[in-house]
């Protein structure tokens, strides 16, 4: 090799290929679904597609781009499970349930009506931040689960979404406009649209205070429990509670991974070996 093609080695590296993944993560909520490809230890980033555009299509363009074996899948929409079975063309599917292996115990009495996001949630933060912890899902509801000392999911909470509120305004009078939802400027509302800000964004505050102090009172976790925030409207309305201790935008997909990695420890599988460029 000459010495312009070592320099040009030097000054360019070869790139390294990318780590083949172990899983395709499908996380399927009502308004949206969220899609990534990860490794035992890290997702990488992922696409938001409308639930109702959601099809088998769609999901085998995205397979398509990466092998891999398994599809790690928490649904609360069961009319998409088909789609993702005609797409996943013989590839396992892990469907996350009650009955999927678990670092935390169930302790509810009817396991089955746990939605899978609540039950991925509860695996990652039990993982990732201990217990006891509170985790509150900021999507088309707003939901708050409770993981207790020793990992033992307990239940929790269900509350209508930001949005649903705010859509239903928009939907059920005569003169409220549709408003685009961010920080108000102040809690007395110049305008209609300031009104309708303050009262949506401070308001859903203190239904989030309201319902965390309950829960910790009830429990007698103050100045332990760990409250971590997820889902669309996290960052919007979390930013401004001192309660919340971390935001983590992909705690559900995170969950997903977690719960594919105990699958294939269960099972024996080992991890997919690393491709390296031939310059390596």
């Amino acid at each position: 090799m000459n010495k312009h093609k070592t320099r040009l080695r030097a000054a360019f590296p070869a790139r390294k290929r990318p780590t083949k993944p172990d899983f395709l993560l499908v996380d399927v909520s009502n308004s949206f679904t969220k899609l990534a490809f990860a490794s035992r230890s890290r997702i990488e980033p992922a696409w938001k597609i409308a639930t109702h555009s959601l099809n088998a299509r769609r999901i085998a363009s995205i397979l398509r781009r990466r092998d891999v074996r398994t599809i790690v899948v928490s649904s609360v929409v069961p009319k998409k499970n088909r789609d993702i079975k005609r797409a996943a063309r013989g590839r396992r599917i892990i469907w996350l349930t009650p009955k999927t292996r678990l670092n935390v115990r169930i302790e509810y009495p009817k396991p089955s009506s746990i939605g899978a996001d609540r039950l991925a949630n509860a695996v990652a933060v039990a993982e990732l931040y201990g217990s006891p912890a509170i985790v509150i899902d900021f999507g088309t509801a707003v939901t708050f689960d409770i993981v207790a000392p020793g990992n033992a999911y307990i239940g929790g909470v269900i509350a209508p979404g930001l949005e649903a509120m705010t859509n239903f305004l928009y939907h059920r009078t005569a003169l409220l406009p549709q408003i685009s939802l961010r920080e108000p400027r102040s809690a007395i509302g110049k305008s209609t649209n300031q009104a309708m800000l303050a009262g949506a964004i401070f308001g859903y505050r203190g239904l989030v205070r309201e319902i965390l102090q309950r829960i910790i009172a009830e429990k007698s976790w103050s100045g332990q429990v760990r409250i971590v925030a997820t889902g669309g409207y996290a960052k919007l309305i979390a930013h401004k509670l001192p309660e919340v201790d971390i935001v983590h935008e992909n705690l559900t997909l995170e969950g997903l991974r977690l719960v594919g990695c105990l699958d294939a420890s269960k099972t024996g599988e080992s991890p997919e070996p690393e491709s390296r460029s031939p310059s390596d």
